[in-house]
């Protein structure tokens, strides 16, 4: 059944959003919730890490998965001349690991000494200790959208580093704000 009465909606101009329209987005748009993750590569033997919130399985059949990252980082720089990568979607025990690997000014030297991890066997890239699960990917094909490069890759491997009740337990963005699903 139809509801009755006018939505309260903001038009977006084709052309050029305006600043009041950006901000609406990003109020609005901080409602979806999402698992954060770090993306991860190795290229020319150095590592790359950031914090990802926008990521998603794509197929079952093959194993594959995309990965949103911002066009001027350096990880999309690495993921995308390297053409491997891993993803280590992160309990709410990573917290700390996740704003680290947010921060806009985190070195690229000495960037992982304080993280735990170890090196995922097909790439070679960092998979974080205790990931609820990780997986290491061959990039198929990257889009270029508006300020981000969606990484489309199939699974190299797989697996998990977490047990029991960490499993149970991811790290959430929502709201601008990172929260758990387990009281």
């Amino acid at each position: 059944m139809e509801s009755s009465g006018a939505l309260n909606a903001h038009t977006v101009d084709d052309a050029q959003p305006s600043q009041a329209s950006i901000d609406l987005y990003r109020t609005l748009s901080a409602d979806i919730a999402s698992g954060v993750a770090v993306a991860s590569t190795l290229w020319r033997k150095r590592d790359y890490a950031a914090t990802v919130t926008g990521h998603m399985s794509v197929s079952y059949d093959p194993p594959t998965m995309l990965v949103s990252l911002y066009d001027g980082g350096r990880i999309a720089d690495a993921v995308s001349e390297s053409g491997t990568w891993a993803l280590s979607l992160l309990g709410s025990g990573h917290q700390s690991t996740a704003n680290w690997l947010a921060s806009p000014g985190a070195p690229l030297e000495g960037l992982l000494t304080q993280v735990p991890f170890r090196r995922g066997p097909a790439t070679g890239a960092v998979i974080i200790d205790g990931a609820l699960a990780y997986f290491e990917l061959r990039t198929v094909d990257i889009h270029e959208a508006a300020t981000h490069l969606l990484v489309v890759g199939e699974v190299l491997s797989m697996g998990r580093d977490a047990s029991g009740r960490e499993v149970q337990d991811p790290l959430i963005h929502h709201s601008s704000s990172y929260r758990r699903l387990a009281p």
